[in-house]
């Protein structure tokens, strides 16, 4: 029996070793000093040091008059080692908030609360484009970039980076702990280190191997559950950055002919109806029978020819009618007649 109490005794000892080690390192990141960044959402905060004695926290509009009128929200501080940052009271007043003694007047800046942010987009190193919603072909390798405010949280002292953990569903619902890129580096994904803004995690995801990335649309999104801020407050964008899909396959899905993707010889033969399609709709029949009788057979044109017949046959009839050399000779006749029909007689 002795034996086993100090078999009992030593592991209670060193479970207790384990938590507290645990304990001592996650405690900076919940230790808020004078001026430090916190978010909505968290809770289980030190902020003994931020309020430097005081009881009371106190926010000014902006535009107040801070130091000289009273605060246009307060609240008390029972426990400032254990304080939670509840949407209820801070997600209207974010800003600054001071700590007092009394709501007659403030002793300095205690904390400032924000609104936290979260994106995340997914890139294609090989070609160097932004993939978002859209799709990639095979043996692509990704990268993602997140963006987030919640950096900030390594102004806290002993914080040198925010874990994140980003999501990656595939096809079948089934999520996966880390991504393994074209090279064969696997890379974590859960608790990922975020230490800037924008930060690219650079090619952690290769497409290439279908037994491990099947052909279909993948749901990405990256959330943030430092101090249970998630727990406290998950809104798109926010704790959890909003979801974006990657449809992964081996035909772009935007051709609506797949034979174009692979078939290039498929895709002329699809094509050359088309072609001589436009090549016969502009008819010249009817411009090539039309335009000669336009331009030869007008109507005035007989008309005048037949005019002209006309005058022509009649200036033959008059001229074997009214001869003045016939009429000349008419005369000189009838005179020769007359003399001659004179002399006889005398």
């Amino acid at each position: 029996m002795t034996t086993n109490y100090i078999t009992i005794s030593i592991i209670l000892v060193i479970s207790c070793l384990i938590l507290t080690c645990s304990a001592g390192a996650a405690a900076p990141i919940s230790t808020i000093r004078p001026g430090n960044t916190v978010f909505i959402g968290e809770q289980g905060l030190d902020i003994t040091a931020a309020m430097e004695g005081d009881t009371i926290l106190g926010w000014w509009a902006s535009g107040a008059a801070i130091h000289t009128s009273a605060p246009d929200k307060t609240i008390p501080v029972s426990n400032p080692a254990s304080f939670s940052v509840y949407p209820t009271d801070f997600q209207t007043h974010t800003g600054n908030w001071y700590h007092m003694a009394s709501i007659s007047r403030d002793n300095g800046t205690a904390f400032t609360v924000a609104d936290p942010q979260l994106d995340l987009r997914i890139e294609d190193t090989t070609v160097n484009v932004d993939v978002t919603d859209k799709w990639v072909p095979t043996d692509d390798d990704l990268q993602f970039r997140i963006d987030s405010n919640l950096v900030q949280m390594t102004q806290r002292t002993g914080v040198s980076y925010v874990p994140v953990t980003i999501k990656v569903q595939s096809p079948d619902g089934g999520t996966y702990s880390s991504l393994i890129n074209n090279a064969g580096t696997v890379t974590s994904i859960v608790d990922y280190h975020l230490t800037s803004t924008p930060q690219y995690t650079g090619p952690i995801w290769g497409t290439s191997n279908r037994v491990t990335y099947p052909t279909g649309t993948y749901q990405i999104w990256v959330e943030c559950n430092v101090n249970s801020m998630k727990n406290n407050y998950e809104q798109a964008g926010k704790t959890v950055s909003s979801q974006v899909s990657l449809l992964n396959q081996d035909n772009n899905p935007l051709s609506g002919n797949k034979g174009y993707v692979t078939n290039p010889t498929t895709s002329v033969i699809t094509f050359t109806p088309m072609t001589t399609t436009l090549i016969a709709t502009p008819t010249k029949a009817p411009a090539i029978t039309t335009a000669p009788p336009t331009t030869i057979l007008p109507t005035a044109s007989p008309t005048t020819l037949t005019t002209e017949v006309t005058e022509a046959t009649t200036l033959p009839a008059a001229v074997h009618t009214k001869s003045p050399g016939f009429e000349s000779a008419c005369a000189i006749a009838a005179l020769i007649f007359g003399i001659v029909f004179f002399l006889k007689k005398d």
